[in-house]
């Protein structure tokens, strides 16, 4: 199977009518480049956002409406170069704020960041996953009153009861919220935003 019908597939099994298209594949409209000191270049080419490596963190965070709990987004995220997190997702929840991790501390290492002030490097939420660079991972996140999931391909591998903990951010990343999308030292891609709801 060639890379992009398995790219289309994976999109359709992703996908529900119901879901919000985050990114229409051709314009920043309704998000915004973070004014990072010395960040990358951000641009959108072949549907498909590119976060470019900058001195520290790069990113772009969303402008518009975004909800607190009860939902779910969508993504897919490639490492294009660069050896940290290519995609660091920060998203509310209720009153509160964190970001999932994905390749960070040298490329491998995933996580939220932060609980009851310890980061995805220090905290049971901390795994790690082999991305590599160029191939493209579906990416799902889901949030509840109760829980954070979230899942590489088919793999869980945050699966968080909420409970009494604390949740917070790094402050490198607060400029992000409610929902934003950052690269540490490294050029990400991110395609096929989309959030969903269930229920609505």
């Amino acid at each position: 199977m060639n890379t992009a019908l398995a790219i289309f597939l994976l999109t359709v099994c992703m996908s529900n009518n119901d879901d919000q298209l985050l990114f229409d594949g051709k314009t920043l409209n309704h998000w915004e480049i973070i004014d990072y000191d010395g960040h990358g270049d951000v641009y959108v080419a072949d549907s498909t956002i590119f976060i470019n490596r900058g001195k520290v963190i790069s990113g772009i965070r969303w402008t518009a409406d975004f909800p607190v709990t009860n939902y779910e987004v969508s993504l897919y995220a490639r490492r294009v170069e660069g050896n940290d997190f290519f995609c660091g997702l920060t998203f509310p929840v209720k009153d509160s704020f964190l970001t999932l991790v994905l390749g960070g501390w040298g490329g491998s290492l995933s996580g939220l960041s932060c609980i009851d002030g310890a980061d995805a490097a220090n905290n049971i939420t901390q795994t790690n996953f082999y991305f590599g660079k160029g191939w493209w991972w579906a990416v799902r996140l889901r949030v509840t009153d109760e829980k954070i999931e979230a899942w590489v391909e088919q793999e869980k591998f945050v699966d968080f009861t909420i409970g009494g903990s604390k949740l917070s951010l790094r402050s490198e990343v607060e400029s992000s919220v409610p929902f934003g999308i950052t690269t540490y030292q490294t050029t990400g891609a991110i395609r096929d935003i989309r959030l969903h709801i269930p229920g609505k």
